[in-house]
C-alpha cells in the first residue's frame, strides 16, 4: 500500500488541478456574446453554452444566406451598428474581418473585446475557424470536437482520377476560381473548376461566352431572390439555358457554401452525389 499511496495522491492532485483549471476557464468564459457576422452567427449558435449567445446578425434569419434560420429565431438580431451592439453590454463580440470595420473599431475603443474571424478559403480554414470560435467562447473542447468531426468527414472523399468539369455561375456572371473554398470542394468531390481553368484566382466575373465554350458537365447556381433583378437576368439567358440543358444542374442555396460550418458537409455530399451520376470528362 505504501508504494501505491504516492501515485494515488499524485493522481488526486492532478485531477484537482485539472478541475480547478477547468472551473477557472468556465468562469473566465464570456457570458454575453454578440455576433455581427453571418458565419460567426452560425458557429456561435452551434458552439455557445446555453444563454451565452445573446444576439446574432440579421443575416442569420435570411433563408437564402443562412443554414440556421430556425435556430436564429431564438435570438434578438442586430444590424452591426456599434451603438446597438454596445447597449447589449457584451463582453465578447464576434465579427468577420470585413464586418463594419468602423463599428468594430468603435467597440474596441469602448473597451469591448472583439474577435474577428476571416472568411474560410479552404477546408483547413473551416476547421481552424471552428477551433478559433470555440476558444473565443471558452468552449475549446466543443470547438475541437466539431473541427475533428469535420476533418474526419472530408477525409472520406477520395479525389476522382478523371475529374468531370463544373462551373459556378451566379448573378452578374460571378464565379469562383482557384484559391477558394468552393474550388477546393469541387476538387475534393472529383470536379475540375471551369473558373480556375479560366485563370481566375478568388472570385470574379466569367463571361458567358467562356462558359458556353467550356461546356461544363454541371453548372452550380443559386436560388433567385424574390422580385426582378438585372443582375439575375444572365441566369435566364438562352445561351446559358442551352448549356444547362446539355449539362447537369445543381441548384442549391448559397447558405451551405459561404461559411465554414458543418453545414458545408451538405454541399460536399450534394456535389459527390452529382459527380457519381456523371460520366468522366472526355
Amino acid at each position: 500500500m505504501r508504494a501505491f499511496r504516492p501515485s494515488f495522491k499524485r493522481v488526486v492532485l492532478a485531477l484537482a488541478l485539472w478541475a480547478g483549471a477547468n472551473a477557472a476557464a468556465v468562469a473566465d468564459a464570456p457570458q454575453r456574446v454578440v455576433s455581427m457576422n453571418l458565419c460567426t452567427d452560425q458557429l456561435a449558435m452551434l458552439l455557445a453554452a446555453p444563454g451565452q449567445l445573446i444576439s446574432v446578425s440579421h443575416l442569420a434569419s435570411d433563408p437564402l444566406s443562412s443554414s440556421m434560420v430556425d435556430e436564429a429565431a431564438a435570438y434578438p438580431v442586430n444590424r452591426g451598428a456599434a451603438e446597438q451592439v454596445f447597449l447589449m453590454r457584451p463582453d465578447l463580440v464576434l465579427a468577420g474581418t470585413y464586418t463594419a470595420q468602423a463599428s468594430v473599431d468603435l467597440l474596441r475603443g469602448l473597451g469591448v473585446t472583439v474577435v474577428q474571424v476571416p472568411p474560410a478559403e479552404s477546408l483547413a480554414d473551416v476547421a481552424r475557424q471552428m477551433r478559433q470560435v470555440g476558444e473565443a467562447l471558452g468552449r475549446v473542447a466543443e470547438g475541437e470536437a466539431m473541427a475533428a468531426a469535420f476533418e474526419a468527414a472530408t477525409a472520406q472523399y477520395p479525389q476522382a482520377e478523371a475529374p468531370a468539369t463544373a462551373a459556378f455561375y451566379y448573378p452578374n456572371g460571378y464565379t469562383a476560381g482557384s484559391g477558394t473554398l468552393a474550388d477546393e470542394v469541387l476538387n475534393l468531390t472529383g470536379f475540375r473548376n471551369i473558373g480556375a481553368d479560366a485563370g481566375m484566382t478568388g472570385g470574379g466575373i466569367l463571361p458567358l461566352e467562356r462558359l458556353v465554350i467550356a461546356q461544363p458537365q454541371i453548372i452550380i447556381t443559386s436560388r433567385p431572390y424574390p422580385g426582378a433583378s438585372r443582375s439575375e437576368e444572365i441566369l435566364v439567358h438562352p445561351a446559358l439555358r442551352a448549356v444547362q440543358d446539355a449539362a447537369g444542374k445543381a441548384r442549391m442555396t448559397d447558405a451551405d457554401w459561404v461559411c465554414g460550418t458543418p453545414h458545408l458537409l451538405r454541399a460536399i455530399a450534394a456535389m459527390a452525389e452529382a459527380r457519381a451520376i456523371l460520366a468522366p470528362a472526355p
